[in-house]
């Protein structure tokens, strides 16, 4: 049981580690230490609950819907690029978080972190699909502990950078820093598109 424990929680984190647009929203909000535990629930919530769709059969549903995923690969891919549009502008003005006075609303970070978490097809196709077949491969008894290991995963995943960049906000908040971050989480983003739009 432990050891198909530890092999979600590998899988899990070996899916969700690199930098994605959720990822760099989480950094962001952890950096303003703005609404952050909010933006950490809806991540954490959705990929606890695409997990355990995904470990119950419901990815291959998900692949017997091709122009579902197709829908949603444009609309991610437009809201990829408007996200790092905002990113750049923020960049531009170099204000650092001390001189940044606008306040985002809850409903503003509700929204946002659902419209980045499920208009993002790979969301689907790496949480439900793959780690759904993972867990589906594992022996008898298997299935469970591997499905929790990767829901925690996702858990420790989220609350470490959440935190941490909450915990190094001040350092990270200078204003060469702040745009430097906003540079590269655009550019991040734009890569994802296109991948998202020609792969």
């Amino acid at each position: 049981m432990l050891t198909h424990l530890i092999s979600g929680l590998l899988a899990g984190w070996s899916l969700i580690i690199a930098v994605g647009p959720q990822n760099a929203l989480v950094l962001r909000q952890g950096i303003r230490r703005e609404h952050l535990g909010v933006a950490l629930a809806i991540c954490i919530a959705a990929d606890v609950l695409l997990i355990g769709a995904g470990s119950v059969g419901i990815g291959a549903i998900v692949l017997l819907a091709p122009w579902a995923l197709e829908i949603l690969r444009w609309l991610g891919v437009a809201y990829l690029l408007w996200f790092a549009w905002n990113s750049l502008r923020s960049a531009r003005r170099a204000s650092g978080l001390e001189a940044d006075t606008q306040q985002r609303s809850l409903k503003s970070i509700v929204v946002t972190t659902l419209a980045l978490t499920f208009l993002n097809p790979g969301v689907y196709l790496d949480t439900v699909v793959m780690l759904g077949n993972l867990a589906n491969q594992q022996e008898p008894g298997g299935v469970l502990p591997f499905t929790l290991g990767a829901m925690l995963g996702s858990i420790t995943w989220f609350l470490g950078i959440g935190y941490g960049a909450r915990g190094l906000s001040g350092y990270l908040a200078r204003p060469r820093v702040w745009q430097v971050l906003d540079v590269l989480i655009a550019i991040v983003l734009v890569i994802l598109a296109a991948r998202l739009a020609f792969g």
